[in-house]
């Protein structure tokens, strides 16, 4: 295949997949960006010298890829509009869109067996910093794998799911997840304040621990309980600290929340059909 890509949308993922091609050494000729918002639009093309199209249908001649990166409840209408150019081309799909399976955008498309590739990316992403979960259709082959694969791993690291329903699973642990870690800095900072420290003293204290702890994890051979084991000393603090999580029912909170995000994401698949 081909190198060039199409955006449909240039919203704040599609940005950051952008620009980590471009830091890859891609052309920026190679990449085409349709977009409806007349500044996010221009800010593309000014930040990285891509080709800008205000519809779809201009932003996707020529490519062999096209990137789905609008919001899952305009995806179908975008989608409709481009069905006879994708049964013309038969480009290689890759979609951001969350909860959106491979078989509706086939169908939305037009049929046919058309190569799809699902993926879930994170905000983390924006810094190149992310994980994406992808599933492959049927019909992608070892090309179109690699080139799904290359294209979000300049977001970050990529994780390939076998059985499409565990998507809403890789969406429910890492797609929301950013944000389970945003509410614990959030309550580590208010419980800080609460304990007589300044405000600033309590947010740097409570980022840099979470910075810190997340490069322990990724860094480290060592696996989550061990990490959290070897700091946690017979009597201390922390275990004072780790028993009232645990009394709390903290792991049977966290399963139920991704739980309950995994079956949002069923849902929200049915209620855009």
């Amino acid at each position: 295949m081909n190198d060039s890509i199409a955006f449909i949308g240039g919203g704040n993922m599609a940005r950051s997949l952008i620009g980590g091609l471009v830091a890859q050494g891609r052309g920026p000729a190679l990449i085409r960006v349709a977009e409806p918002v007349p500044a996010v639009r221009e800010a593309l093309h000014a930040d990285f010298g891509v080709m800008v199209f205000d519809n779809g249908a201009q932003a996707i001649e020529g490519a062999s890829t096209w990137v789905l990166a609008t919001k899952p409840q305009v995806l179908r209408g975008v989608c409709e509009s481009l069905a006879m150019q994708a049964q013309a081309t038969r480009p290689l799909l890759v979609s951001i869109a969350a909860g959106i399976t491979a078989a509706q955008l086939e169908r939305w498309l037009g049929g046919g067996g058309l190569p799809i590739v699902r993926t879930m990316p994170n905000t983390p992403a924006l810094l190149g910093a992310g994980v994406t979960g992808l599933y492959a259709s049927g019909r992608v082959d070892a090309a179109g794998r690699a080139f799904a694969d290359a294209l979000l791993s300049a977001a970050g690291k990529t994780v390939w799911i076998a059985d499409e329903a565990q998507m809403d699973a890789v969406t429910a642990v890492s797609g929301s997840g950013p944000a389970y870690v945003f509410l614990l800095a959030e309550a580590m900072i208010d419980a800080g304040i609460k304990e007589g420290l300044s405000p600033e003293a309590a947010r740097t204290l409570a980022l840099q621990t979470v910075l810190g702890a997340a490069r322990m994890l990724t860094e480290s051979d060592v696996d989550a309980g061990e990490l959290r084991r070897r700091v946690t000393s017979p009597n201390g603090t922390t275990q004072a600290a780790i028993e009232t999580f645990e009394a709390g029912g903290l792991r049977t909170l966290v399963a139920g929340a991704i739980h309950a995000a995994r079956v949002r994401g069923g849902e929200l698949s049915a209620a855009n059909d």
